[in-house]
């Protein structure tokens, strides 16, 4: 008996001749001192190994070894053969250990690189705050974002490199953790806003060229994305002061203002300080994702005015009730796919 048909019996490769030849072996030969001594070097050879695997699991293994004899010739088994046929298994178990062992490092590299895969595809995340509603974001330094109506936040699970960056659609208000070796960096359109640890307000909603940053406490730079991927220095605020970026001119506007105006929003109120009728217009638009058109007829009423959680139409009431002015909400269209379109709203002079 040899080493080499073991292992073709115990990997299924065996002709029946050869089957054949390996039962008999167990039950005339196997207790002979020769065939003993085969075992016991292996075994031997096989204990000394640096093995990955336990014993329990070689009596597994074992176990269906002597299944698989007890299935093929159940006749020529006998009760002396099972002691040997035990040591025989383990021996050529050894065979089996780097196959086992592959097997193994294949399946745990695997499940490690899927685990990597899900760490990327959820490492950049995305929170968005509904229309009419607002939402606050603690980030893993930190740092609290409030998110206005609309607005949308790309941020990492876990900050990492020099820098500590997100993206910014819309408003934001942002209460940033101190980390003087790490800056906070907010892009926004084509500025990002570089802070340490401080509170501030932005205010980029795309569909408007102006992007306002207001600055409560610390300290904050404003700079400007050139073509060539480096940053123009633009403004370093300090507290109550207020940038204005144009985004189609680059022209840059700052001015010391009452923040609390521009970050009471936070708090759910709308405040307008003398604002003409079309801005008021459109942050309602925004606010209530509906379509306010304004008459030409209209442009000169401004408003000062805080409303704290109000209905639309509410607004709208008391607005008409300031000045002499009158809306109209037009039904919904609905689209071909079953969905409706933003209801308009129409303001005008009163008749």
């Amino acid at each position: 008996m040899t080493k080499e048909l073991l292992e073709k019996y115990l990997n299924n490769q065996c002709t029946p001749q050869e089957v054949d030849q390996v039962i008999h072996w167990m039950k005339e030969q196997s207790f002979f001192s020769d065939s003993k001594d085969l075992l016991r070097a292996d075994w031997t050879q096989f204990k000394d190994e640096e093995s990955l695997v336990s014993d329990e699991k070689l009596d597994i293994l074992l176990d269906r070894i002597h299944h698989k004899i007890n299935l093929e010739k159940p006749l020529l088994i006998q009760f002396k053969t099972k002691r040997i046929i035990h040591w025989v298994s383990k021996a050529a178990a050894f065979i089996l250990l780097p196959v086992l062992a592959f097997l193994f490092y294949v399946i745990s590299e695997n499940t490690r690189l899927a685990n990597q895969i899900v760490t990327v595809s959820v490492d950049s995340l995305e929170v968005i705050a509904p229309v009419g509603s607002r939402t606050v974001v603690e980030l893993s330094d930190g740092s609290i974002v409030h998110l206005n109506y609309g607005s949308r936040i790309k941020y990492p699970q876990n900050f990492v490199g020099n820098t500590r960056g997100v993206v910014l659609s819309g408003e934001g208000y942002f209460d940033v953790a101190h980390s003087p070796d790490k800056p906070f960096v907010v892009t926004a359109g084509g500025i990002d806003v570089r802070a340490l640890g401080t509170i501030f307000n932005v205010n980029a909603y795309p569909e408007s060229n102006d992007i306002a940053t207001t600055l409560i406490e610390g300290k904050v730079l404003v700079e400007e994305k050139q073509s060539n991927g480096s940053l123009k220095k633009l403004k370093e605020l300090i507290p109550g002061q207020q940038v204005i970026y144009e985004k189609n001119t680059g022209i840059v506007n700052s001015e010391m203002v009452q923040v609390g105006r521009y970050i009471a929003w936070k708090d759910g109120k709308l405040v307008f300080e003398n604002e003409p009728i079309d801005q008021v217009a459109q942050r309602l638009s925004r606010m209530f994702n509906v379509e306010i058109q304004v008459d030409s007829g209209v442009e000169k009423y401004k408003y000062t005015v805080t409303f704290v959680d109000e209905p639309l139409f509410q607004i709208l009431d008391l607005l008409s009730v300031a000045t002499p002015i009158e809306y109209r909400a037009l039904p919904r269209a609905k689209n071909p796919d079953g969905t409706f379109q933003k209801q308009k709203i129409l303001i005008a002079s009163k008749k």
